[in-house]
Formats: structure tokens, sequence, C-alpha cells
């Protein structure tokens, strides 16, 4: 396996073990089976060898893992047609995560960063640069099998077309709550030009952080001394605005508990993304013992889930735990904390799709996407043929919209498990009652109704 930069020296694991025997055993264990597992080199050879054609027609997951599954399109569309939609379902998730992982290169630079200037993380620092590299095999994956499979089933014209393309602009206005520059004008900030600058900013952050700014990240220093980065897409785009990321992004990169605190976020991702991701493990090990064909796409699946299990392990290990080692978050940290994971359960847990199984967003930025998808080559459906199946199966109750109800149910008790530790979160996030609020089949036909009658209204 890969190794990476950093090197681990006894002071600095024997000042882990005085912080916490514990967590840091698991960190160290982590790190150790992260690098002698060889997952990452099997998803490269097998993008690197996948055809379409030759996995065309195999099922890549159940069939319950199909765009539009349980819908009444699903119930109209032939034996082709089915696997196209179970194809494209493979597609549109790890497009996502492909998008959500450029996030985890970004943040756990960031927080190496951070917790260099801490000191005594050498090993957990190796972990989270190990972990960036893998992602840049998975999203090279990603985006090789989802270019070539849409190429195939979708034609040129649907590229640069994306799931949920608009989700930004709706959390722009739907968001009014965190509003960057309404939000720090309540705490005092006041300013008079339109936008808040990179180095106001700044300012601000460094004012709120007090004494915290000795640990400003050394990434941040380094490759972004002007500029603050921001990633696009993913569950952080899904989570606030482009300048609240931006305010975050400067909070994660200064205070060592926010830094600890980015990977709840993670792990909310993780969660989430587990929750389909583990049926194709199984579809995997079902055709594995049965010696018959496994399509690559579920084999990339199998094998991401495995690498995904030492990230899963660290986001929960970080946030959960190591927080407690680090000094008393002040009230400052709390709130901020605090808002990250309430905007998580408003913009990323908050709902379910109608269409997708396991998407616990609802459709309203999907309208575009779908529409696509039924009148490109796979249904060849008209204008008003397509508009029709969309009404039926978004904006009514079916088989499909109940199946999804129920997984995000489910979700609701896991993710109060996850951060019960997390002893500094308001009741309204221990709790999770922003995304058990959510959870109405009722709210979802009736964002949706309202999303398509808008979507249908802008092609007259």
């Amino acid at each position: 396996m890969v190794t990476t930069t950093a090197t681990t020296n006894t002071d600095d694991i024997n000042l882990l073990e005085e912080k916490g025997k514990k967590h840091n055993q698991i960190i160290q264990k982590t790190y150790q089976n992260n690098t002698d597992s060889d997952y990452t080199e099997k998803i490269a050879s097998l993008t690197k060898k996948f055809n379409y054609a030759d996995n065309s027609n195999y099922y890549w997951g159940k069939p319950e893992l199909s765009v539009f599954y349980g819908t009444p399109i699903y119930e109209y569309a032939s034996d082709s047609q089915k696997l196209a939609l179970n194809h494209l379902y493979w597609v549109t998730q790890y497009t996502q995560t492909a998008a959500t992982e450029a996030n985890t290169i970004l943040y756990n630079q960031i927080t190496t960063g951070v917790l260099t200037k801490v000191g005594g993380y050498q090993t957990l620092c190796q972990e989270l640069d190990l972990e960036t590299y893998q992602e840049r095999f998975h999203i090279n994956a990603f985006q090789q099998i989802g270019y070539k499979t849409k190429i195939s089933l979708l034609g040129k014209k649907f590229l640069g077309n994306p799931l949920y393309k608009n989700h930004q602009q709706e959390i722009n206005s739907d968001n009014k709550l965190f509003n960057l520059q309404n939000w720090l004008n309540k705490l005092g900030f006041s300013k008079t030009q339109e936008s808040f600058s990179d180095s106001l900013l700044r300012s601000i952050v460094r004012l709120m952080n007090g004494n915290n700014v000795k640990y400003y990240s050394s990434y941040l220093e380094e490759k972004y001394s002007e500029n603050i980065p921001i990633t696009r897409g993913g569950l952080v785009a899904y989570a606030a605005s482009q300048s609240f990321i931006k305010f975050l992004t400067l909070n994660w990169g200064t205070s060592p508990f926010l830094a600890s605190q980015y990977y709840a976020l993670r792990m909310i991702g993780n969660m989430s993304l587990k929750a389909y991701e583990y049926s194709y493990y199984k579809l995997f090990k079902h055709l594995e013992k049965n010696n018959e064909f496994i399509p690559d796409p579920t084999a990339v699946s199998y094998y991401h889930l495995l690498d995904e299990s030492f990230h899963t392990t660290m986001s929960q290990t970080i946030s959960q735990d190591l927080y407690k080692d680090l000094p008393k978050p002040t009230e400052y940290e709390k709130l901020i904390a605090n808002i990250v994971i309430y905007l998580a359960q408003k913009n990323i847990v908050g709902g379910f799709s109608a269409a997708l199984p396991h998407v616990f967003r609802n459709d309203v930025s999907a309208m575009s996407t779908f529409y696509r998808f039924l009148t490109s080559p796979v249904f060849n459906m008209s204008k008003e043929d397509a508009l029709n199946w969309m009404e039926r199966s978004l904006c009514n109750e079916n088989e499909g919209i109940h199946l999804n109800f129920k997984h995000h149910q489910d979700m609701i008790p896991a993710m109060c498990r996850f951060v019960e530790p997390m002893d500094f979160l308001w009741p309204v996030n221990r709790e999770m009652k922003i995304m058990s609020k959510n959870s109405s089949i009722e709210k979802v036909l009736h964002s949706n109704t309202a999303a398509f009658q808008n979507f249908s209204q802008s092609l007259i």
C-alpha cells in the first residue's frame, strides 16, 4: 500500500496514549489495517478495464436500487429499460459520492494542518493523508464509469447535466435562517457591501476564535493565503450557501474542536452512503459464492465500502471521542458545531426522494434530470408523455415513495445513536427533530408537486 510522507515517532505515540488510550488504539489499528489493505488498487484495476458493453446485460445492484423504482414509470418500463434505470441509479449515486469525496480531500488536508499545530497526532494525520490518496482513485473510478455509462445510455447531449444541478441555488434562496450576511449582522458584524470579502471573513473568524488562531491550518497558510478554498458539489455544498461554506472552512481550519466536528458532517455522509452501498456488498458476496459473473461497478462498490469502512471509523472516532482530548469548546465553537448539524438535518437528510431509493432529499432539484432520462434514447418519450409520467410518479403516492419513507424512518434512530455521545449538542440536534419532522410523505408530495408545476411551466 502507499506510504505517506509523515512518519510515526515514539514521542507522538506516547502523547496519544496519554490523551486517551481506547480511541487512540482505534486510530493506530485503523491506520495499520488501511495501510495493509489493497482495496484501492483493486478499484483502480476495475476502472481501467471497465467497458459498458461487457456489463450492460446485468443488474449492478438489486432491482430496488433503480431510478423510479416502485413508481408507475418503473411498472411501465421494459426489461431493458429497467436494466438502464438500475445502471443510472449507480451513476447518479456515485456522481454525488465523487463530489462529496472531493470535499473530503480538501478538509482532510485542512484538518491535518490544524492537528500538526496541536501536536501529538502524527498517526491520525498519516491516516487522513492516506484517505486523501485513496479518495482520488475513488473519484476517478466513479467519474470514468459514470461517463462511459451515460455516453452509452443517454448520449453526449446529457453530459454536463448532473443530478441536482441547481441545488446550490435552492439552498441560497431557501436557507434564509443561515444567510451569512444576515446571521453575522445579528452577531454585531454590520457591513454595507453586498457580500463579505474573504479578508473580512478571516478577520471575523480570527476575532471569534481568539487564542485558537495559533492553530490556523498550515495547509491554508501554504496553499490559500489569499482566497478561501471551496469545493462545489457534494454534501458540504448541500449544507449551506457558498459564502457560509467559506465561513465554515475558516472555522474548521482554525479551531481544533471545530476541525474535529467537520467529521460529524462527514459521518452523516458515510451513513447515507452505507445505507445503499451495503446492498452492493451483499450482491457481490452472493455472486462470488455462486461463482457467477460480477459486474465491474458492483465490484467497485464492494471494494469502495471496504475502503470507506476505515474512513467511517475515523469519522466516528474523531467526532465522538477525539474532541474530548482538546480544550473545552467555547460557546461560539458550540454554536458553530450545532449550526452545522442543524443544517445537515435540514438540507442533507431532511426528507426523501420519490424516485431515488436511499436519497434523503426531496426531488425538487432533480426534475430536469428526470425529464432528460425520459426523453433520452432510453425511453424516447415526447415532452407531453414525459411530463405525464413524471406527475404520476413523483406527485402521487406509490410503492417507491412508501419504501423510501421507511428507509428514512430507519435512518433517524441511527443518526440519534451517532450524535448521542456529543455532549455539546442542542436537543434539536441530539434528537434529530428536524429530520423527524420532515419525515412525511405528505410533505414530500407537496414539495414535489410545487416543483413539478414550476418545471413544467418552464418548458412552455
